[in-house]
C-alpha cells in the first residue's frame, strides 16, 4: 500500500478515485491502466470503472478504441451573446485562427434561400471554415452571404480577418442582431475527421441567421466539439406585480 491508498470514510471510494484521478490526468495524455489505479490507489477494479464511467459521462475523459483513455482539455465557456468567433476566444485568452475549406458562389438550398429573404434563383457565396484556438479544432462554420450585398467577398483574406469586421468596414453591414438555435448530434466522419474528434462524438450545433439592420446578411450553421465547448447562461425569475 502506498500514501495514494483510498480509505474507508465519509466520502465514497469512487469519488475519492475520480478526485485522483483528475489530479493524475494531463490534457491530451492518457491515464494509468485500470490494473495500476488499482495497485496504485488499492481498490477493485469495479471502484476504478465506476470513477471512469462518471469522468467518462461529464467529458473530463474519453476513450480511444484500442489506445486507452485520455484526459480532455478543458472546455472553452462562453455566454450567449453576438460575437465573431474570433472576438469570442480571444476574450477568452485564446489565440484563434481559422483553415479556410471552400468560398464560392453558389445557389443557396431553398431552406438557405428563405433565410437569407433571397429569389429562387438568387446566389449566395457560401464560406466553409474550420475555426481553431490556440491551433486546436474547436467547429466547423458552413455560411452562406446573399452575394448582391457582398460583391467579391471571395477576394478578401477570409483567413486572417474576422470575417464580421470585412462585413462592417468594407460592406457597412454592421452585424447587430441574430435568431439562433441550438441541438446535440454526433460526428459523422466528415466532421470527426475535420475536427479531429472520435466518429460519434459529441456536438453543439449552432443555427444562426444574422442581420445588419433590417438587412439579412448570414445563415450560418456551426458545428462545435461538445467536449471542448460549453455554453453559460444567466436566468432570471421574471417579477410579477403584486
Amino acid at each position: 500500500m502506498t500514501d495514494e491508498t483510498i480509505s474507508d470514510g465519509p466520502v465514497p471510494k469512487h469519488r475519492q478515485v475520480r478526485d485522483r484521478i483528475v489530479e493524475l490526468a494531463s490534457p491530451g495524455q492518457a491515464i494509468p491502466s485500470e490494473r495500476e489505479l488499482m495497485t496504485r490507489l488499492g481498490v477493485s477494479r469495479g471502484t476504478i470503472r465506476k470513477a471512469i464511467d462518471g469522468l467518462v459521462s461529464d467529458g473530463l475523459l474519453v476513450r480511444s478504441l484500442g489506445r486507452g483513455t485520455f484526459a480532455t482539455h478543458p472546455r472553452v465557456e462562453s455566454r450567449l451573446h453576438l460575437a465573431s468567433f474570433s472576438n469570442d476566444m480571444r476574450r477568452r485568452g485564446l489565440v484563434p485562427s481559422t483553415r479556410l475549406l471552400s468560398c464560392g458562389r453558389r445557389q443557396p438550398p431553398p431552406e438557405v434561400a428563405a433565410a437569407l429573404g433571397l429569389p429562387a434563383a438568387g446566389a449566395a457565396w457560401r464560406i466553409h471554415r474550420v475555426r481553431l484556438a490556440d491551433d486546436e479544432p474547436i467547429a466547423v462554420e458552413d455560411g452562406w452571404y446573399p452575394a448582391d450585398l457582398v460583391p467579391d467577398l471571395d477576394q478578401h483574406d477570409l483567413v486572417n480577418e474576422s470575417l464580421y469586421e470585412i462585413l462592417g468596414r468594407d460592406y457597412g453591414l454592421w452585424i447587430d442582431r441574430a435568431e439562433q438555435s441550438l441541438w446535440a448530434e454526433t460526428a459523422d466522419a466528415a466532421l470527426a475527421r475535420l475536427l479531429q474528434t472520435p466518429l460519434g462524438a459529441p456536438l453543439l450545433v449552432f443555427q444562426r441567421t444574422s442581420c445588419a439592420g433590417t438587412q439579412t446578411v448570414e445563415h450560418v450553421v456551426s458545428h462545435y466539439r461538445g467536449d471542448r465547448y460549453q455554453l453559460h447562461m444567466s436566468l432570471e425569475q421574471p417579477r410579477t406585480p403584486e
